[in-house]
């Protein structure tokens, strides 16, 4: 626990100079343009968090697994789970809930012998959102009312491998090209920025993402 907590540590300092346009945990620190695709309540608001004081957030982990469903575009995914990870920091239980969610929809497919990318995906991106949000809370209290009680909650579970598992068995999705090149170094995120950036010639959503954090 404690090798994961100094290599998180690290890929969060690392990121945060290297990379100048995504100030703080890139995976939970910025709000992903989605259009008008639907998505969990957030507040009329471009801050990361902007959480719902009217939303029973103790209802985040049904009402996510309702929305992650194949047809969800791999960016709506990525703003929806942000926000699920933002919605179930406030109480440990809930956390371990959506964790347990994600988590188990791995080991279904994989018992299954039909590995599924987005599955893979969600609880790569729940895993390392949540421990970026544990690392924030070690170091200050997060507004919002987020609390930082997560301590040890992502254990064992490494993020980037099953992005990267992933990104393997959707290799013409681009968008997961986009959420590697967020968590990897500048650089090591090359080949997965060069990807993200091919794929947004015929991705608008992704172009405007890409903008938005200086990437394009």
């Amino acid at each position: 626990m404690q090798a994961k907590t100094l290599i998180a540590s690290v890929t969060l300092a690392v990121l945060a100079f290297a990379m100048p346009a995504l100030a703080g945990p890139p995976f939970t620190c910025h709000v992903f343009e989605i259009g008008s695709a639907k998505s969990l309540p957030w507040g009329a608001t471009a801050d990361f968090t902007g959480t719902r004081k009217d939303y029973d957030f103790h209802n985040v982990v049904v009402d996510a697994e309702k929305l992650l469903t194949p047809s969800m575009p791999t960016l709506v995914r990525m703003e929806t789970l942000r926000r699920a990870a933002m919605y179930a920091s406030r109480d440990r239980a809930v956390a371990e809930q959506l964790v347990a969610l994600v988590i188990g929809r791995v080991k279904a497919a994989d018992q299954a012998g039909r590995p599924d990318a987005f599955a893979l995906f969600d609880a790569g991106y729940v895993v390392e959102a949540l421990n970026e949000l544990e690392q924030s809370g070690n170091r200050m209290k997060m507004s919002g009312g987020l609390e930082p009680g997560l301590a040890g909650i992502t254990q064992p579970y490494e993020a980037r491998p099953m992005l990267e598992k992933s990104a393997a068995l959707r290799p013409e999705d681009a968008a997961i090209q986009f959420a590697l090149a967020l968590l990897t170094p500048a650089m090591e995120n090359a080949a997965h920025l060069r990807q993200a950036r091919e794929g947004a010639r015929q991705d608008a959503l992704l172009a405007n993402n890409l903008t938005k954090l200086q990437m394009h």
